[in-house]
């Protein structure tokens, strides 16, 4: 008689199998759907970072020159706005802005609307080099997607924009006691 194999856990799995033995009052099956989605996303910033560092960028790096070629020509934005952009502090962005512009892909500039502004452009070797990187991640992207069944794809892509919408949302703020309106 041949034996009888137990199916393998994926390492999510493992961890609920013992929460569930270790704290069987607590439901664990929201770890299914969260921690697989953190594993999926480390792992996917690992495999796009390969791209990045190919092409001598970090990925705070690649997001500060795609934001700037995504603002298109003259290919600029103001410090705070590429903050928002890459949700990094001003603090981060200054040291990205800082090492970009030692390695001649931006300038700063004082803004034309706003004399104590600042703006940060793309350099053509910056425009140049920001195509070509994302040139490369968008076939790497392509890559890793393709590991789903297209209509696999589709369905999470529709999930994952539902969840992300009530994410995103703006929580609206608590109501006081004893207000009904």
């Amino acid at each position: 008689m041949g034996r009888v194999t137990e199916p393998l856990l994926d390492h999510v799995a493992r961890i609920q199998a013992e929460w569930a033995r270790e704290r069987p009052d607590l439901d664990v099956s929201p770890q299914g759907v969260i921690g697989r989605l953190h594993r999926v996303a480390s792992l996917l910033t690992a495999q796009l970072c390969v791209v990045y560092s190919r092409y001598g960028l970090s990925e705070g790096e690649f997001d500060v020159l795609a934001a700037l070629r995504r603002a298109g020509d003259p290919f600029e934005r103001a410090p705070g706005e590429l903050a928002a952009f890459t949700m990094v502090t001003t603090g981060a962005m200054t040291k990205r802005i800082d090492r970009l512009e030692r390695a001649g892909l931006v300038t700063r500039r004082p803004s034309t609307a706003d004399g104590r502004g600042r703006v940060v452009a793309l350099t053509p070797a910056g425009r140049e080099l920001i195509d070509t990187a994302f040139t490369a991640h968008m076939h790497n992207e392509r890559r890793l997607v393709d590991d789903l069944a297209p209509a696999d794809a589709g369905q999470l892509e529709q999930v994952l924009t539902t969840w992300l919408a009530q994410l995103e949302a703006p929580q609206a703020p608590p109501r006081k006691p004893g207000h009904h309106g």
